[in-house]
């Protein structure tokens, strides 16, 4: 009886090895690539997709919502995406159109179908009566922190799921499945954190960014002011007096900033005595909050936290 030598049996493995990576490379390439601006929509988009996708965030979730510091490795990825999720209502003006022009990809351009634009059908708040650069220019279409309402969240889930089925119509039925099924997951979650909020019904605040009004919205929060002079504009040394002196009318409890400097609002702190947190509005900067539904659920709880 003969045996296989030790040279032989190397051989077949190393065979068999390379079909196991063939076939994976081939499933790989098979996958929808989906390149997100933000880590909270690579996440939706994961759990709408599921397997048949392979989703990357070009930002980390802590950079300026409205100025993500482009990176060279930016290019290569939209150049090979099947299609780009944005958040839309010119979020992304300052460095995405600037990055499709050098990508080369006409599938992701706007108007094409893997131009995915998730405020679709979102009800937009803090929407300008008029668009003039003296009222600051980051939210000329509205407020485009919508992510921050779990409800709305439903909508952008629906956004993506329509948007991969316009381009990949043969996953039609899977996509669906996988949205009812997030969706009944993101509905289990907003009755725990509606419960989770209660003490947050009332509670005034003051932002940093006018970015936390839909989260205000839905929790019964009362906005009190913001740092900012106006959307993208750093505040004057009157208004900060003026806000100090309407922090203490209004007995404010909370200051919400996330990636701007820490110095203003703690020295808005160091005079009125309200309490400062700091969190992010792009999810995925920590373990905590690296999907959707985690960063939502640490948000409330923090803010939650903060008033108890």
């Amino acid at each position: 009886m003969r045996t296989l030598s030790g040279l032989k049996i190397w051989k077949i493995v190393f065979i068999a090895l390379s079909l196991v990576l063939l076939q994976t490379g081939s499933a790989a390439a098979q996958q929808i690539r989906v390149v997100a601006t933000w880590p909270a929509l690579a996440d939706i988009a994961r759990q709408v997709g599921k397997e048949l996708v392979n989703v990357e965030s070009l930002a980390t979730g802590v950079e300026d919502a409205h100025g993500v510091p482009v990176r060279p490795s930016f290019v290569p990825r939209l150049n090979r995406a099947d299609v780009l999720l944005l958040i839309g209502l010119d979020d992304e003006h300052s460095w995405i159109p600037a990055l499709l022009e050098v990508a080369n990809n006409p599938k992701i351009l706007a108007g094409r179908p893997g131009y995915i634009d998730c405020s679709v059908g979102i009800s937009v708040l803090e929407a300008p009566t008029r668009v003039d650069r003296a009222e600051g220019d980051l939210h000329p279409k509205g407020n485009p922190h919508y992510l921050l309402d779990p409800v709305r969240a439903k909508v952008v889930a629906q956004n993506i799921a329509t948007g991969l089925t316009r381009n990949f119509p043969q996953h039609q039925q899977a996509l669906e499945k996988n949205l009812k099924a997030y969706v009944a997951e993101l509905d289990n979650w907003i009755g725990r954190w509606e419960k989770m909020a209660a003490p947050l019904r009332g509670v005034k605040f003051v932002e940093y960014h006018p970015e936390w009004v839909y989260l205000a919205d839905r929790f019964g929060m009362k906005l009190v002011g913001s740092v900012e002079l106006k959307p993208g504009i750093e505040p004057t040394p009157n208004h900060i007096v003026e806000l100090v002196q309407q922090i203490k009318q209004e007995k404010a409890q909370l200051l919400i900033y996330g990636a701007q400097n820490p110095r203003l609002p703690q020295q808005i702190a160091s005079e009125t005595g309200i309490k400062v947190v700091r969190l992010y509005s792009g999810g995925g900067s920590q373990s905590e909050t690296d999907t959707y539904i985690k960063w939502i659920d640490y948000t409330v709880r923090t803010l939650v936290q903060s008033v108890s």
